[in-house]
């Protein structure tokens, strides 16, 4: 039997389109009322409207934000506060590729900044609401990218030499290991953190400054992907199946729980990486402290 989640509520980033709309049509299906953000109120609207003319019961709502911009991130915080009394699940969905190096309004780089920091930074406005409404979760959509991921620390922003694929690796990786550390920080809360692989699936990705590689292959090994609904099954599953009620702090594909990579495992770099995230963003708060927890499964 499928879930009922009416009376529940979830916020999806990156929700008017591919996975995150795919998501949103899903849970709302189940009877959530869910929030959709997008950088585009226009493309948000439509979103919506496709939402609505799947599940004509769908209560559904829009937030327009540009996440790559941690204003922006903190004013739907905000926003999200303002309209919510409660939040079920907070799907960190947002994300994307850029071949080349761009620069955030706030002067960091576009990949690991909207990626990773976005995220991070969303996840830390919304703790409180999320614990007030326990149990709750958490869920963050990374990428089997992450397999491939190596953290500099001393490079976060490529700035000694730009490659869009290791950017991109980087910040999976770190969605990876954020999970794992956001669990362990937060134990005991009633918020449980999971993160997941969605597969290679058919969506918008990278299009916006692909790169040559990109353009080329894309077309060869696109009938070959995921439809975003495959792809935003895992994300449902850990949005709301009774089966991971409590599962913390692990890594799914293909809605089971998988060994992540092993850097992904390395707590000291997770803590470090907490650490310098907390001080790109800004943020200094009570669950900013580790805790004991136990290993990621």
């Amino acid at each position: 039997m499928s879930p009922d989640m009416h009376g529940s509520t979830v916020l999806v980033t990156g929700g008017t389109g591919g996975i995150g709309l795919a998501t949103a049509t899903g849970l709302a299906g189940l009877g959530a009322r869910v929030g959709i953000v997008g950088r585009s109120a226009a493309r948000g609207a439509v979103a919506a409207d496709a939402v609505r003319r799947k599940v004509p019961s769908a209560q559904v709502d829009l937030f327009e934000a540009d996440m790559s911009s941690q204003a922006e991130v903190r004013r739907l915080a905000a926003e999200v506060r303002a309209t919510y009394p409660r939040l079920d699940v907070l799907v960190n969905n947002v994300g994307g590729y850029w071949a080349h190096r761009h620069v955030t309004t706030d002067g960091l780089e576009h990949t690991f900044a909207l990626n990773h920091l976005a995220p991070f930074l969303l996840t830390h406005e919304l703790l409180e609401l999320l614990v007030a409404s326990a149990p709750a979760r958490v869920v963050t959509v990374s990428s089997g990218a992450q397999a491939m991921g190596r953290i500099d620390l001393d490079d976060l922003q490529g700035g000694r030499g730009y490659n869009g694929q290791r950017a991109y690796n980087q910040s999976k990786l770190a969605n990876v290991l954020f999970t794992y550390e956001l669990a362990r920080r937060i134990e005991g809360t009633g918020v449980t953190a999971t993160v997941l692989h969605p597969g290679v699936v058919r969506t918008s990705f990278g299009q916006e400054d692909s790169g040559r590689w990109m353009r080329l292959m894309l077309p060869l090994v696109r009938p070959f992907m995921k439809t975003p609904e495959q792809g935003a099954s895992t994300v449902v599953h850990l949005a709301c199946s009774p089966e991971v009620d409590g599962v913390t702090g692990a890594y799914f594909a293909d809605m089971r729980a998988k060994r992540s990579s092993k850097a992904s495992y390395d707590r000291d770099l997770a803590r470090r990486l907490w650490e310098v995230s907390s001080a790109l963003v800004g943020v200094e708060q009570h669950w900013n402290r580790p805790v004991d927890g136990k290993e990621p499964a």
